[in-house]
Parts: structure tokens; C-alpha cells; sequence
């Protein structure tokens, strides 16, 4: 059954917004925002609206097949290709591509769209948005990082010792010229877990309500490489990071070299 928004995480249980991380204002036509499919996938499904007048709802209250399809198709989804997507089933709702869910939650938590008899529909800010790509990630991206209960959609419950003023300003500095997921665990935790160690479950939780969540933003990017008894995952700081955040540890950064 899809998630509905009113099954997720209560707006009473969303994370604290940390005080010394600050998002810098970018215009609507900066080429950093490319960078972002949360960004991208929030603007389509506005414009889809905008142009269709709505998008049809199942009983559930989840978007119907055709738009999940149309979505599947244009959205690009790092890792979630139509190709990949449709070779294994030819038929997918909602909850089968959670970044649609996901994005549908937020949609209706940000008040840029609603449900009304049967169908999604854009409230005034939403319709306002769907061409303002620098306002909307404003307004998403900030809330869906820092604010939301990632372990609410994650596979599992559990959730990472640590809290996002500690988590981004370390990634600010150790991610600068590249490293690695397991890299990144061993220096939160102390311990080198990975994906075929016994802390698996700990990486998991650590991958879902951290590293997936920057990816989705466009914040950072995800390499994997190996099979996945040897799968090592090399994490990257996007230009969309260097753009929109700004950090106490920037003035620990050491200029990238370019070959």
C-alpha cells in the first residue's frame, strides 16, 4: 500500500532545523541546480499539473499509473531508470518508485498541491513555483534534508546516532576532494562497518537518513563500484553543495586540484 502523507512522520516529529547550517539564496537560472533531481522531479510533476490541470488520485490517495509511468520516463532518476525500471516490471505504482512518494508527501506537507475529489491539484504557491526553479529549491530542499524523519520511508526503523550540523560540516571537509562511504561511517561511528561486516544494519541506517537524502538534493553524488559483496560507494560534493551551502568548516577547505 502507498504512504500517504498522513502516515509519514507528523510535522510535530520532524527534526530540528540546525542554526549553523545556512542555504544561499540562488536565482532561478543558476546552472547548479541541474544538479538536483529532487529539484528537477518537484518542477515537472508542477509544470505536468499546470499543463494537465491535475493528476488523477487512486482510492489510496496515490498518484494512478499514468502519471507514475510519465514520471518513471522524465524524471532521470539517478539509479532508477525507465530501462532499468520497466525491465522488471511492467506495471509500477507510486510506492514502487519512492522518490515519487516522496516527493508527492512533500508536495502536500509544502502546501504547493492538494487532494480534492479524486485529484492532485496545485494550490496558488505551487502553480507560482513551477517555473521558479532557485525559489523552489527554497523552499524543498531545506525542508526535506534537515526536516523530515528519513528513517519514516527508509526499510528499516532505525535511525543514525548523529544530528545534520555534525553530519554536513564533517562531509563539507571529507568529501571535499572525494571519499567513500564506509570512509565517512568509520569517521562518525569509529568503526569500520560496511555493507558484508556485521554493522551492516548500522551503514544502512547511516546510508538512508544521510547520504540518500544529499544525493536526492543534488547535494552530493553517489559512485558505486563492485558487486555487492565488494561494493565500495565514492562520494562526491556536487557544485550544487559548493553553490547553496555555506558552513562553519569552509574555512577548513583545501582548493581542489584539477588535472
Amino acid at each position: 500500500m502507498s504512504l500517504l502523507p498522513e502516515q509519514m512522520a507528523p510535522l510535530s516529529t520532524l527534526w530540528q532545523h540546525p542554526a549553523m547550517i545556512e542555504f544561499r539564496k540562488l536565482s532561478d537560472n543558476h546552472p547548479d541546480l541541474a544538479h538536483s533531481p529532487l529539484v528537477r522531479g518537484t518542477l515537472l510533476t508542477l509544470q505536468y499539473v499546470r499543463d494537465h490541470g491535475s493528476i488523477g488520485l487512486t482510492k489510496t490517495k496515490a498518484f494512478k499509473r499514468v502519471f507514475v509511468h510519465w514520471a518513471v520516463e522524465h524524471f532521470e532518476w539517478p539509479g532508477k531508470s525507465a530501462e532499468e525500471m520497466f525491465r522488471y516490471q511492467k506495471v509500477i505504482n507510486e510506492y514502487d518508485f519512492p522518490p515519487l512518494e516522496l516527493l508527492h508527501f512533500l508536495l502536500i506537507s509544502l502546501r504547493l498541491g492538494r487532494h480534492y475529489k479524486g485529484e492532485f491539484r496545485l494550490t496558488k504557491r505551487g502553480a507560482e513555483l513551477g517555473d521558479r526553479p532557485g525559489r523552489l529549491f527554497a523552499e524543498v530542499i531545506p525542508f526535506f534534508v534537515l526536516q523530515i524523519d528519513h528513517a519514516s520511508y527508509a526499510r528499516f526503523d532505525d535511525r543514525p546516532v548523529g544530528n545534520w550540523e555534525v553530519w554536513m560540516n564533517v562531509i563539507n571537509v571529507e568529501a571535499n576532494q572525494g571519499t567513500t562511504e564506509a570512509a565517512l561511517f568509520e569517521t562518525f561511528y569509529g568503526e569500520p562497518q560496511d555493507w558484508h561486516t556485521a554493522g551492516w544494519r548500522e551503514m544502512a541506517a547511516f546510508s538512508s537518513c544521510v547520504l540518500r537524502p544529499l544525493d536526492w538534493a543534488g547535494l552530493i553524488s553517489e559512485v558505486r563500484e563492485g558487486d555487492l559483496g565488494s561494493r565500495v560507494c565514492h562520494v562526491f560534493k556536487t557544485p550544487l553543495w559548493r553553490s547553496a551551502i555555506r558552513l562553519e568548516t569552509d574555512a577548513q577547505l583545501t582548493p581542489i586540484c584539477v588535472q
